[in-house]
């Protein structure tokens, strides 16, 4: 019999750690080849781990809400096959022992760094507070750092972090520590003096239990906040925080594009088995736009600003929870319209039934949400960190329009819409986001009702 030590997979060149929601296998259990072991979740996507072999599992060495980092191993597994495990004894122990963990993390961690004084955390800490007290997710470097630094948990909940969804990092950690203490720090660390309200805080997965509370009046009811909408909730705090918006609007007749898409939409579907939406081709006019106006598709890092290179483009997906979820195409600009529409139609898809891979919904650059989809005429999105900008399209509607022709001005019915866009104003100014939204408009009042697909 040997013994095979099941790692935490890689999810995708920016996802470090993810956190255990449910074992769906417990010890004891056979399990066979593919089988899913237990459910994972990153900032904003769950996954499956699958077992690459079939056999008997043995131990989990984690727990349910416990984050653990990629490459770790998270369980041991009996397999048929003869032979030893691949690792020694020692790492068949149960990763139960936060001290040896924490030591274990930051001297990975130290390895890695050039942070002056990090390498006085490289000893093994007894970890004396009650973490679990804290929705928050914390690493074990940060716990550990925390520790030695004597930081209670309620001033750990207090301090604003940088990381993915506004998690707190060991920079973010050791910048508090640097002020603390009167020294400088090359970054901005934002310190939320007041206590955190509910919607500020990157809570734990609830259970069954947890999820829904009756009062005890009988009238109201109190539903707890799912693990999705409390990270959305903090996110959408920190992008209000963090950047002034302003939204812009313009009208656009959109008459040529329905018109066209109606009269292709069946050949379409019947050449390329995709239904053709609006959503491709305003895609496609925004990465034109883009083109046009580079200094839309930029991040801010303090006071730098970072042009990007790639457009990649966030759609913004309502799930059947209710919840929001943005999944990004990736360099949209080098795509056609067969190409756009195909990448809509595929992460829509597997964006309601919770089939993202982590890394479809990381690196965009610019986030386009369609509020017409819910019958509304226009809306004031709220930007998606550290992007700079996002567009709100509206629900088209037939209008009576003015035309101007060579025989004078008529009234005629047309199709029209609003597009809104939200922006950074510490980095867009309004010549820049009004000519932007104005750009793309044009881009979809121009459409050439013969183009071929």
């Amino acid at each position: 019999m040997a013994q095979y030590e099941l790692l935490l997979p890689k999810m995708g060149e920016s996802v470090a750690e993810a956190t255990i929601i449910k074992w769906n296998k417990q010890p004891g259990d056979m399990i066979q080849l593919d089988d899913t072991v237990l459910e994972i979740a990153t900032d904003k996507v769950d996954s499956e781990v699958p077992s690459p072999v079939a056999g008997k599992l043995v131990k989990q060495l984690f727990k349910i809400d416990d984050v653990v980092q990629v490459g770790m191993v998270i369980a041991i597994i009996e397999t048929d096959s003869v032979g030893s495990s691949k690792s020694s004894a020692d790492s068949l122990e149960p990763r139960g022992d936060s001290a040896q963990l924490v030591a274990d993390s930051v001297q990975l961690a130290v390895e890695s760094s050039h942070v002056p004084g990090v390498e006085l955390l490289a000893q093994p800490v007894i970890e004396n507070q009650n973490f679990k007290s804290s929705d928050r997710f914390y690493s074990p470097l940060v716990k550990s750092i925390a520790t030695q630094e004597n930081i209670s948990t309620a001033e750990l909940d207090q301090i604003k972090g940088t990381g993915a969804e506004g998690r707190l990092t060991k920079d973010d950690l050791l910048n508090y520590i640097q002020s603390k203490n009167g020294g400088t720090s090359t970054k901005v660390t934002q310190i939320v003096m007041d206590s955190p309200s509910p919607i500020e805080e990157t809570a734990r997965p609830t259970t069954n239990n947890e999820q829904r509370t009756t009062s005890v009046s009988g009238s109201d009811e109190i539903i707890e906040m799912d693990r999705m909408r409390k990270l959305i909730a903090e996110h959408m705090v920190m992008s209000k925080h963090t950047s002034p918006h302003v939204t812009s609007f313009v009208e656009a007749d959109v008459t040529n594009m329905v018109k066209w898409r109606d009269k292709v939409k069946g050949s379409f579907e019947k050449r390329e088995n995709e239904k053709i939406t609006f959503t491709p081709i305003f895609i496609e006019a925004v990465s034109k736009a883009i083109k046009d106006f580079p200094m839309i598709n930029v991040t801010v890092n303090g006071t730098q600003i970072i042009k990007k290179k790639d457009i990649n483009i966030g759609m913004a997906a309502a799930l059947p929870s209710g919840n929001l979820i943005v999944p990004v195409i990736k360099n949209a600009d080098q795509l056609n319209l067969v190409g756009l529409t195909k990448a809509v139609n595929d992460l829509a898809s597997r964006s309601r039934n919770s089939k993202l891979k982590p890394d479809e919904t990381q690196n965009g650059t610019f986030t386009l949400t369609n509020v017409g989809s819910f019958g509304n005429v226009m809306g004031t999105p709220i930007i998606n960190q550290p992007q700079v900008a996002i567009l709100a399209v509206g629900a088209i509607k037939k209008k009576p329009a003015v035309l101007e022709t060579e025989f004078g001005d008529v009234i005629a019915i047309r199709h029209m819409m609003f597009l809104s866009l939200s922006y950074d104003h510490r980095v867009v100014d309004g010549a820049l986001g009004g000519s932007f939204v104005r750009r793309v408009a044009d881009y979809l009042e121009a459409w050439d009702v013969n183009r071929e697909i």
